[in-house]
């Protein structure tokens, strides 16, 4: 599998996204813990989250309680320019 950089990421589409993860503690079902999570993804269907919360359910001991997430876009294609010039100092 190719690793392909931030930048080359955020060019396919992909966007910046947090997620706040509370969970049952394992020995303290009572009491809560956070998470935070954050990686690059693609949204509505955000499937790197998805996939971290597969494995979460499927590895882990700490059930879910709930996920709180949000996404920013970085880096949209208005933003690019093409530039004709390059300037030297020194």
């Amino acid at each position: 599998m190719k690793r392909t950089s931030e930048l080359e990421r955020m060019l396919e589409g992909y966007g910046l996204t947090t997620a706040r993860i509370l969970y049952h503690m394992p020995d303290h079902p009572h009491l809560l813990q956070t998470y935070v999570w954050q990686d690059y993804d693609l949204a509505p269907r955000f499937p790197v989250l998805m996939k971290f919360v597969e494995f979460w359910i499927d590895k882990l001991d700490g059930p879910l309680h709930s996920i709180a997430y949000t996404h920013n876009k970085l880096i949209a294609p208005n933003e690019w320019k093409r530039v004709d010039g390059e300037i030297m100092l020194h």
